[in-house]
């Protein structure tokens, strides 16, 4: 793979994307090769030519995230991100110009950069050399010149933008004429606290495979089909999906498939659709611990758990157990006493909050609830603002001991 590199972004400003804009111009109008972009050890952007044999409308290689296993290769094609894009541009009621806030290497990020590419207009880029703070998102949106603003962030970033919020920070994310919100599930109190401040917030479900979130609060874009299948995966069809993995072809994963002229994902996920065509995701295809015979819904508890006093976010996974076959663990981040402006239940962090968490559970979920408790500030995250399940897992199944 060739590869160039921009400006770095070490030492202040923002990453420098002139390069990358016009290496996808050039793979989106057929005149260079497929792109893939990176962050050097230097903090400058790289940006990489793919040969992508068989497949010569490829624009971008995207890897997945690698939250659950290796990462994957994923080549998006003119055809999967222009119907992206116009579907986004309708659904969303204008093209606009958008706040680069995430990872560039992620689709998500790759997907502003097309956006604006598509749309004539010229993103932003956000300063993340010192991490995501409000306080560079706010100066990155004041810097945003066109009517209609757009930006795309996960969970985690949107709660730190409403935690004890500058007026500046309210003012600038009011202006944003939508804010999709992706990557990991979002709860109920989060995007309660941003109807609250104002903020119009789209969820969104999708991944590298359909070119980005293809579902906006539970309705699939235009050309974009959703069914369930009858063991509850969810499938995602339509010119949005991807031309599949570099590395193998699609009999070998059965993750793409064609069906009557229609190219079908299937995704890891198990959901439910109701009457008036609402998808629901249900969680993780792989989610259901069995615990002493017992089918547990890893997603189930983890909802429990999050509606605990003093616990911020909560991940849950069974570990291997030799007297329950599989164990109920929680990797639990915890609010420090008063952080939110409520009492911390959980007391001080570390052990003692896991002690004190677990008695309060076994009393409340009985069976349901965890026998190992990880307490920690925060999450395991990786860098696209996605939960970090495998390192988690990991740590909750090295405390766990296999007992």
């Amino acid at each position: 793979m060739n590869s160039e590199t921009s400006t770095p972004s070490a030492h202040g400003g923002p990453l420098n994307i002139e390069l990358a804009l016009k290496a996808l111009a050039a793979a989106l109008h057929g005149e260079g090769p497929a792109v893939e972009l990176s962050v050097g050890p230097d903090g400058g952007l790289v940006v990489g030519h793919v040969e992508t044999p068989g497949c010569d409308d490829a624009v971008a290689v995207v890897r997945t995230s690698g939250s659950t296993g290796t990462p994957k290769a994923t080549l998006l094609t003119v055809e999967s991100l222009a119907a992206s894009s116009m579907a986004t541009a309708l659904r969303l009621k204008g093209e606009g110009q958008w706040l680069l806030a995430l990872p560039v290497q992620f689709v998500a990020g790759i997907q502003v950069l097309v956006r604006s590419l598509f749309a004539g207009t010229r993103p932003w880029v956000m300063d993340m050399s010192g991490g995501f703070t409000p306080e560079a998102f706010t100066a990155a949106a004041l810097e945003l010149t066109d009517k209609i603003r757009f930006t795309s962030l996960v969970p985690t970033q949107l709660q730190r933008l409403l935690d004890n919020p500058s007026p500046e920070t309210l003012a600038v994310l009011r202006r944003f004429n939508a804010v999709l919100l992706g990557g990991a599930p979002a709860s109920p109190a989060l995007l309660a606290a941003a109807r609250d401040a104002g903020v119009r917030v789209i969820t969104t479900y999708g991944s590298a495979e359909t070119s980005g979130g293809c579902v906006y609060d539970g309705y699939p874009l235009e050309g974009v089909s959703v069914r369930v299948d009858p063991d509850g995966r969810i499938l995602l069809g339509g010119d949005t999906v991807a031309a599949g993995y570099i590395e193998a072809p699609d009999e070998e994963t059965g993750t793409f498939f064609e069906e009557d002229g229609v190219r079908w994902y299937r995704t890891s996920d198990l959901g439910s659709i109701d009457d008036d065509g609402r998808l629901t995701v249900l969680g993780r295809a792989d989610d259901v611990i069995i615990t002493g015979g017992v089918k547990v819904s890893a997603g189930h508890v983890q909802e429990q758990l999050e509606q605990s006093d003093g616990v911020a976010a909560a991940f849950v996974a069974g570990v291997p157990s030799t007297e329950w076959g599989q164990a109920v663990a929680a990797y639990v981040a915890i609010v420090p006493a008063g952080g939110d402006g409520r009492e911390g239940a959980a007391g001080p962090e570390g052990g003692d909050a896991a002690v004190a968490l677990q008695r309060q559970w076994q009393t409340q979920l009985g069976v349901l609830a965890p026998k190992t408790v990880l307490a920690a500030p925060e999450l395991l995250m990786l860098p696209n603002g996605k939960p970090d399940r495998l390192a988690m897992t990991a740590q909750l199944s090295a405390l766990h001991g296999g007992k």
